[in-house]
């Protein structure tokens, strides 16, 4: 497939999933203006991706772009709390984002086998085996750590150090040594640094 091909299916899949995205009613203030979350984060995702892995295949961009699309549409607080209730709300959250990247990628011409690797990537399928779904897992915890972190810690103050370093450490082993690396080269708050190097020691 040609590039041109390529960029005919891929901008109107990026484009109508920025669309859906802009109906998040939750708002960030970014650069002095408002912004529909959903679409500050979908943009970081694809920043990081370029950034890490600037050779990324179609799918993979899909996938970065939509790895969150529409979330706001299936709240956490419908779910239990504690670590099942989060589960059920994550497995729900990929089944929602998997329905709607589907039918945009129908729209755009993809093809069933081109849908499914997307979905799977989505869907965190083949974790440490696939190298692509490796990579979008690369890309969301470092885009954790560099965007979401501080803000974490700052809402989560009845969280003491062991506990912020144990929730760290489940995200630092879900990543191999190149999410790893992308980590240690983000200018970061020394307080904060200091955890996530600690959580990344003990991960390995």
């Amino acid at each position: 497939m040609t590039m041109s091909e390529t960029a005919e299916r891929l901008i109107p899949t990026i484009a109508e999933v920025d669309r859906l995205n802009a109906h998040d009613p939750r708002h960030e203030q970014l650069a002095g203006a408002l912004r529909p979350r959903e679409i500050v984060y979908s943009e970081r995702m694809s920043a990081c991706l370029d950034r890490i892995y600037p050779a990324a295949s179609e799918a993979l961009r899909i996938a970065a772009r939509a790895q969150h699309i529409c979330r706001w549409e299936i709240p956490r607080h419908q779910f239990a709390l504690g670590r099942e209730g989060y589960n059920a709300w994550r497995s729900t959250c990929r089944e929602h984002h998997a329905g709607l990247v589907t039918a945009i990628m129908q729209s755009c011409g993809y093809s069933d086998l081109e849908i499914a690797h997307v979905v799977k990537l989505i869907s965190k399928g083949d974790l440490k085996r696939d190298p692509e779904s490796q990579a979008l897992e690369n890309v969301v915890g470092v885009v954790f750590v560099e965007h979401y972190l501080a803000a974490f810690v700052t809402e989560h103050a009845e969280y003491d150090e062991s506990k912020l370093i144990g929730i760290l450490r489940k995200t630092m082993r879900k990543m191999d040594a190149a999410g790893h690396a992308a980590i240690g080269a983000l200018d970061m708050p020394p307080a904060t640094r200091r955890l996530v190097e600690i959580a990344m020691k003990s991960s390995d």
